[in-house]
């Protein structure tokens, strides 16, 4: 029984301390945009953003998602870091960022650039930036 109890110990703590992000699936770029295309614009407002285009390190886009927190009455930037740190973002680019958003952001490790332009424009001036999250 004892010996039961102590795996069952081990295995909760294993599932608490494991991310439900892979390690290679860091470092990815989120993108606030008004289309679904890396030819869109980057979306004025990070939170209300109707889309996140999501890129690896190399600019490779992985995903265009719908951004659930769009129409939001309250908090929109809270509630939209743990969605994006969930697909394992480090840096999110935008217009603009609320407060709420960057104080998120700053909790959870996650760099956020500011860029008005194309998506395109917006993921090579983060890459060529080098923009790694806060330490």
């Amino acid at each position: 029984m004892k010996a039961m109890t102590m795996t069952l110990s081990v295995l909760t703590l294993a599932l608490l301390l494991t991310s439900p992000v892979h390690a290679s699936d860091m470092d990815r770029i989120a993108v606030a945009a008004d289309g679904k295309t890396t030819a869109a614009q980057v979306s004025a407002v990070a939170a209300r953003s109707p889309y996140f285009l999501i890129v690896d390190p190399t600019g490779t886009l992985i995903e265009a998602i719908d951004n659930p927190y769009h129409d939001a009455a309250k908090r929109a930037g809270s509630a939209v870091v743990p969605f994006l740190a969930q697909r394992g973002v480090t840096v999110v680019v935008a217009g603009e960022f609320g407060k709420h958003m960057v104080q998120a952001m700053k909790a959870g490790g996650i760099a956020y650039v500011t860029f008005r332009g194309s998506v395109d424009a917006a993921i090579k001036k983060v890459l060529e930036a080098g923009i790694q999250p806060p330490q």
